[in-house]
């Protein structure tokens, strides 16, 4: 997992699991690039599972990208609990112009 993309989920996931657990959890997670043409998207890969399936949104938040166009990402786990994916998702499905720094981001939930 690259730093940016562990800091970004760990500025998401802050209010509700702060501390050594979400440290531990974020520097032995595995991801690979979703194909969301350039979007920023990333899945998390299972240690436990061969196909998780979605479970549910945990957190969502928004920034305004170089271009001047708005970017959500939602955090999503798996129906285990585990990280799921980070789907990024620009509202003219154009690639991004810059990763989000944490504080870029507008938190929704």
């Amino acid at each position: 997992m690259h730093p940016a993309e562990r800091e970004l989920v760990r500025s998401m996931l802050a209010k509700k699991h702060a501390g050594p657990e979400l440290d531990a959890m974020l520097a032995s997670s595995v991801v690979e690039d979703m194909q969301d043409g350039g979007m920023g998207s990333i899945r998390f890969l299972s240690r436990h599972q061969s196909k998780p399936v979605f479970g549910k949104t945990i957190a969502e938040a928004e920034y305004t990208d170089d271009d001047g166009v708005l970017v959500t990402i939602v955090l999503n786990i798996d129906e285990t609990g585990e990280l799921y994916e980070a789907d990024f998702w620009k509202v003219d499905f154009a690639p991004l112009k810059r990763y989000p720094m944490p504080s870029d981001l507008k938190l929704q939930k």
